[in-house]
């Protein structure tokens, strides 16, 4: 596990960014010394909406001035806290990629779908578990 998201605390004038840290789920990280005594510190507690979480590739939006914490995650984990800060829709798209796996049906559909969604063809292959080159023939298409 590397440094796949990061913690931060969000004050009420920021809009809101990231996803609430309890919107996500457990994660393995949050029974970490390290969080529970970065939470500590701040005098925050896990639940508060001001606790966020963003995935690393995303850190550049988080303000300045806000606390932060990298934090490691695990596939799954990623997963998840990717999910849950993207838009709704990207959302959907990516839970029906997540899907896929248990299905070939219409398999070219979805995968335009996502495209049309924005989603990249590298999360599509990852998503999915398709080779790079059937993902890529129908981005050659588009």
């Amino acid at each position: 596990m590397a440094d796949d998201a990061h913690l931060f605390l969000l004050s009420d004038q920021h809009p809101r960014l990231g996803a609430a840290l309890a919107a996500v789920g457990t994660l393995e990280c949050a029974e970490t010394p390290a969080v529970r005594g970065w939470l500590q510190a701040h005098a925050v507690s896990p639940t508060s909406e001001q606790v966020r979480i963003l995935p690393a590739e995303e850190a550049v939006l988080i303000p300045e001035d806000a606390e932060r914490l990298p934090v490691p995650l695990s596939n799954e984990e990623a997963v998840r806290v990717r999910q849950e800060c993207a838009p709704q829709p990207v959302a959907d798209v990516e839970s029906d990629l997540l899907q896929f796996r248990n299905t070939t049906q219409d398999w070219e559909a979805l995968v335009h779908r996502a495209l049309s969604a924005g989603i990249p063809a590298s999360r599509i292959v990852s998503l999915t578990g398709l080779s790079p080159q059937d993902v890529g023939r129908l981005v050659v298409q588009d």
